[in-house]
């Protein structure tokens, strides 16, 4: 497995010019709600990532 084969296919998701440029546009209210779970989701992998290595510092030390 080389490293590339886990990077982001970014054709995935592709759609018509038209469809993107007659979409209406994203709310104040939509858009807040992404960001808020976008953040907690940040949150979540930090403060995972701080207890493994708080972990790994604990074991380290016995």
């Amino acid at each position: 497995m080389d490293r590339f084969s886990k990077s982001k296919n970014n054709y995935t998701h592709t759609a018509k010019l038209k469809e993107l440029m007659t979409a209406p546009p994203m709310t104040a209210e939509q858009h807040a709600a992404i960001n808020r779970k976008r953040n907690e989701l940040r949150r979540k992998i930090e403060e995972a990532r701080e207890l493994k290595i708080k972990d790994s510092d604990l074991h380290y030390l016995m």
